[in-house]
């Protein structure tokens, strides 16, 4: 063992590799990542415990971490307080459906649609475009909401789904991401696709998409989730009650005042559902993503 043990950390030596870790060390990295992993999960452990929580244990200070005694009645007062909505919940819900699954179909297709010139072809213009491109991430979003508005009710998109939609297609995020991934597809393997006879169409469907899944599913938890949580878009743009989404009708019954104190830690949890499982069903893609980001041939 002690020979085999001494040819491994020789063989390592050789080629320049280090082999410094020790097990004290192993064992300082898995704890520090297990203690910032529960710090990350314990948001979501509070959320799902208040939304039992019973009146009494909502309005303790300092409040208790988890539930002492469980309770369904949140449930029943969310219940009661959309039935009194003049619209129906499934309208809200699926308004909510089509404002976030179409919009995060079309925003990964348009993103990867630009991505794929900018990172396979050159043409002129091609690196000040991606300036421009990366000198937008720094700005907020809130800038350009006055012009929008304008061209938004110029085109008399107001009180419409692509009133809500197609703004956030335009988040350079998406194209950014998209683009450094598919800067990792060699070369060749596109003129192979060339050579038998593959358009840039077939070469981007078949070839670069491919190749490229765990970004594009990435991109998709980010995009879904933008649109998902989103509400100023629809409380500015949208004006009729049964053209608004889920999250806002949810979020307007969180203002109903101390009465609702239980609703509206049901309507936290509910809130947090939908991304969670977006992740749930990505999340190996996801960590192939972060892996992969950034590293060339």
């Amino acid at each position: 063992m002690v020979k085999a043990r001494r040819g491994f950390n020789i063989r390592y030596q050789k080629i320049g590799v280090r082999a410094t870790r020790s097990r004290a060390g192993n064992f300082t990295v898995a704890f520090f990542l297990i203690l910032l992993a529960l710090f990350m999960v314990f948001p979501m452990v509070y959320t799902v415990s208040t939304a039992f929580k019973p009146m009494g244990e909502l309005l303790k200070f300092p409040p208790d971490f988890f539930v002492r005694n469980p309770t369904l009645q949140n449930f029943s007062n969310l219940s009661n307080a959309i039935a009194n909505s003049t619209v129906p919940f499934s309208r809200y819900a699926f308004n909510s459906i089509i404002v976030s699954g179409l919009g995060t179909a079309l925003h990964v297709l348009l993103a990867s649609l630009a991505a794929f010139p900018l990172a396979k072809h050159k043409f002129p213009g091609r690196h000040f475009l991606f300036m421009m491109i990366v000198l937008s991430l720094m700005f907020s979003p809130a800038v350009v909401q006055v012009p929008q508005y304008l061209q938004i009710a110029s085109f008399g998109w107001l009180d419409t789904y692509q009133a809500i939609i197609i703004p956030m297609l335009i988040n350079t995020l998406g194209l950014y991401l998209m683009k450094q991934f598919m800067e990792q597809i060699n070369d060749a393997v596109l003129e192979a696709a060339r050579i038998d006879g593959a358009g840039e169409w077939a070469a981007w469907w078949y070839v670069v998409m491919p190749a490229v899944k765990p970004a594009y599913l990435t991109l998709t938890i980010f995009a879904f989730r933008d649109f998902w949580n989103n509400i100023g878009p629809v409380m500015m743009y949208i004006t009729s009650e049964n053209k608004k989404t889920l999250p806002l009708a949810l979020t307007n019954i969180m203002q109903g005042g101390l009465p609702r104190l239980g609703a509206t830690a049901v309507v936290g949890l509910i809130l947090m559902i939908p991304p969670i499982i977006i992740f749930l069903i990505t999340q190996s893609n996801v960590i192939e993503t972060m892996k992969s980001s950034g590293m060339k041939d």
